[in-house]
């Protein structure tokens, strides 16, 4: 699996703060509201979702792969007055933090698992993890918005005062494996100087929402839902940004 590197870290950081939602806080609160079990969010990045569901009372905890999410999702913990004991180091292709009753994996965080079968087996560490009947959310989504070629740039300011730019192009888009890859590179700026640079191959896996259903039957899950743009059971369609799909351990 992928993870954050100091540079896109703080790009992270800067450019989703703690709150920022695309809708998914607000859905993943009202999937959640009055759950008494504990839940657990694998890639857990910044804490910008972590945070606040523990603030709603929530009983949480998650793991990144990333020294560099870690670090700033411990000191936003920290600045939220909340314990940093709730998150650790971990890989969601192979964990062990002990059963628990909801795992959460919103915002597309887990197609950064580009290799098939490692995605396979994540689902299915997600299934041991579980207790009986516990639940699984997990947000996916398709590429149909990804288009070869395609370059952005964006700049971001840093609490210190340097600048950060990025530059990003999609370089490729294989649709017999369903895998996009795009070229991101970060430069941060002090003086008109460049004083920090990080290249990044980004690539993200889809999966067709009948496909991944299949999947998920599968391994043993069972009651699968899935919901378009956390408008809870709204069937998706061609224009749909995420869906998230809902299932249960048996």
């Amino acid at each position: 699996m992928q993870s954050y590197h100091a540079l896109s870290a703080q790009v992270y950081q800067i450019d989703k703060p703690i709150g920022c939602s695309f809708g998914d806080i607000e859905y993943y609160k009202l999937r959640l509201k009055g759950f008494k079990g504990k839940i657990l969010e694998p890639a857990v990045g910044t804490g910008r979702i972590l945070i606040p569901l523990l603030k709603s009372g929530l009983d949480v905890k998650g793991f990144d792969l990333s020294d560099d999410m870690l670090h700033f999702c411990k000191q936003n913990l920290i600045d939220n007055g909340l314990s940093h004991d709730v998150i650790t180091k971990g890989d969601l292709i192979n964990f062990d933090t002990g059963l628990v009753d909801a795992i959460i994996i919103p915002t597309g965080t887990f197609l950064l698992i580009e290799n098939e079968e490692n995605a396979i087996q994540a689902l299915k560490q997600c299934y041991q993890a579980l207790n009986s009947e516990g639940q699984l959310l997990v947000d996916i989504s398709l590429a149909h918005r990804f288009i070869k070629g395609n370059c952005y740039s964006r700049e971001f300011k840093t609490p210190e005062g340097d600048i950060i730019t990025l530059q990003m192009i999609n370089a490729d888009i294989d649709y017999i494996n369903q895998i996009t890859t795009a070229h991101h590179r970060y430069d941060k700026w002090r003086k008109g100087k460049i004083i920090e640079s990080e290249w990044e191959v980004f690539k993200m896996r889809w999966f067709g929402v009948a496909e991944f259903k299949r999947i998920l039957a599968s391994i043993g899950f069972v009651n699968i839902t899935v919901s378009a743009d956390y408008q809870y059971l709204r069937e998706p369609n061609n224009q749909t940004e995420i869906i998230t799909v809902e299932a249960y351990k048996k």
